[in-house]
């Protein structure tokens, strides 16, 4: 974009004469692309599975906010000029040292990575926009069940805006800024970068809905584009997007070729400015560097994505010419954040050698320390033993035995409020159980699993409500997605048939659901307020609120010396074959 420079007359006389000076030449500044951290604080205990673009693959330990404050540092250093810019999903669905804290950790490991920008992601909504604003000023003010402050009094708040250019008050003003702007350089050199950082529109159906009143959620490509001429107006030489929405893409971390590119933001990006210089996205997990023109000829940005966790972080060369205000991505790569990996039982793992290990920033290390510390006693408490398979079968949208035994924990819990039905939705199941090798769970084992500290709600619904809330799992808006139910209840599907009409058979301990009679149903609090779209859940009638959703799992963990998680095939699709 070219900016609109003044330019000062020369008056020119007699034998005077100018000095020639040469035009400066393009400046690069260095980005960091970051997304979907989820408070992983800690490196992630698993390996995860690395595709190269000649088709290599390895398992690599990675993650860790001290290993990638060090990898960060490193790549900022290339260059005089960098931003740390992040795509959303800072906070949210995170581990215990993290979420146990309400994640007042992860926005203080950001301050000490320099972090410069966030997006608000839809997970920065789980606890509701009240404590989101405390999560940017800070303070000690409560909104949630969890006290805050309980290691660093007074909270502090984030060092670095949130960036909310969609999400509008009623007043017609954005929660957050719709955009920043940072000047680097100075004279005929110096250049301006503006970046605008939205959600996906559809965040209030991800979220408690009560946690998004009195905010709306906007178009996304028309909110970027008002941005840009914001933007222009004020003289930025080139314009990033960071925005948490995303594509999948079937390539290697590193293949430019989007080949086999989808996802929504497609259709997002297609109507957004031309402007517009890079696109840093999130939301899917997915790893990529996908040049938009290969889709859309008008739109030269690169796309990017740094999978989940602090596993990668984005290492965007943009090349901007102060003389015409120019911009374009000289270079974009996602880099492996290789950390020191422990399994279950804390024995090191071997590094990879094709892949750079970072060593600990000091700074960060320390600060980490200090919660995982304050979270180990919690964390290490014995709740209980199972036996079965926690992992997860299939999509994580569908019927899972540890999505049944939740919903057998919160039918047990609920049995004085009349329940008699109780639904998990497998979206809110954050990981998988993974117990000792003796079958002993940890607080930390089910805290992982749900983090987000939902309550449960017992409802009454007819019949007839009641089957058409079972509808909604199979409706033509979006992608199935089953809820595990509690013992005794069992359902058929059939998706050749139309939509309305795709449950075949919906029983409870045999007797075919009756469309005159009343049910006592329990969700969590999330379900209840319609979320994950399940509109019907709002309802019911005869409303008891009861314990928390962590509470009941371990509750009904403690009961019996150990508990079998029970198998799938409470749900059955009969049209699978």
């Amino acid at each position: 974009m070219k900016r609109l420079i003044p330019i000062a007359a020369l008056a020119l006389s007699g034998c005077a004469t100018v000095p020639s000076t040469s035009a400066p030449g393009p400046v690069t500044l260095r980005v960091i692309g970051l997304n979907d951290f989820h408070g992983n604080l800690e490196p992630i205990r698993r390996p995860i599975g690395l595709r190269e673009a000649n088709g290599d693959q390895a398992q690599v330990y990675t993650a860790g906010a001290a290993y990638l404050a060090s990898a960060v540092k490193e790549a900022r250093a290339q260059n005089a000029n960098s931003l740390v810019i992040a795509a959303g999903d800072l906070i949210g669905a995170s581990p215990l040292a993290s979420s146990y804290f309400l994640d007042e950790p992860s926005i203080g490991a950001m301050n000490r990575l320099g972090l410069d920008f966030n997006a608000v992601g839809n997970h920065e909504f789980d606890r509701g926009w009240k404590e989101l604003q405390r999560m940017q000023h800070g303070g000690c003010e409560q909104y949630t069940l969890r006290e805050p402050c309980q290691v660093e009094d007074p909270f502090p708040g984030a060092s670095f805006p949130f960036l909310a250019a969609n999400v509008v008050k009623r007043d017609g003003s954005t929660l957050f800024p719709a955009y920043g702007i940072r000047t680097f350089g100075e004279g005929a050199g110096e250049i301006t970068v503006g970046v605008i950082g939205l959600t996906l529109e559809e965040t209030p159906t991800l979220v408690t809905p009560s946690g998004v009143e009195d905010v709306t959620f906007t178009d996304e490509a028309q909110s970027i584009n008002r941005a840009v001429d914001a933007l222009e107006a004020k003289g930025a030489d080139a314009i990033i997007v960071a925005i948490h929405q995303g594509l999948y893409t079937e390539v290697g971390y590193n293949d430019k070729s989007c080949g086999g590119v989808s996802g929504p933001l497609i259709d997002i990006l297609k109507q957004v400015d031309p402007r517009v210089n890079l696109v840093i996205s999130g939301h899917t997990h997915r790893t990529y560097v996908c040049d938009f023109s290969t889709i859309d000829p008008e739109r030269h940005f690169m796309v990017t994505s740094a999978g989940y966790g602090g596993s990668f972080f984005t290492d965007i060369a943009l090349e901007i010419d102060p003389a015409t205000g120019k911009a374009r991505v000289a270079s974009a790569n996602n880099r492996v954040v290789q950390s020191t990996g422990t399994d279950r039982d804390g024995n090191l793992a071997a590094p990879d050698p094709k892949y750079r290990q970072y060593q600990q920033d000091p700074e960060v290390a320390a600060y980490v320390a200090r919660y995982v510390a304050a979270s180990r006693a919690a964390s290490n408490r014995p709740v209980g033993k199972v036996s079965g398979d926690g992992r997860f079968r299939g999509p994580a949208t569908e019927e899972t035995p540890l999505g049944n035994a939740i919903a057998d924990a919160q039918l047990f819990a609920t049995r004085e409020a009349g329940a008699q039905i109780a639904f998990m939705n497998n979206s809110g199941i954050r990981a998988a159980l993974q117990p000792a090798a003796d079958g002993t769970v940890t607080f930390g084992d089910i805290y992982t699993v749900q983090p987000f500290g939902n309550t449960l709600v017992t409802r009454t619904y007819t019949g007839a409500q009641l089957l058409a809330l079972l509808e909604q799992q199979f409706d033509d808006d979006g992608f199935v997605q089953t809820f595990s139910p509690s013992r005794g209840f069992a359902l058929s599907y059939d998706m050749r048939r139309p939509a309305g009409q795709r449950v075949v058979s919906a029983t409870l301990d045999g007797a075919p659901i009756d469309p005159q009679a009343s049910y006592r149903v329990t969700m969590n609090s999330f379900l209840a307020a319609g979320g994950d779209s399940f509109t019907m859940f709002e309802r019911g009638t005869d409303t008891t609120v009861g314990p928390v959703d962590l509470d009941a799992f371990e509750q009904w963990l403690s009961v019996d010396g150990v508990r079998a998680l029970p198998p799938e095939g409470r749900i059955t699709r009969i049209d699978s074959d």
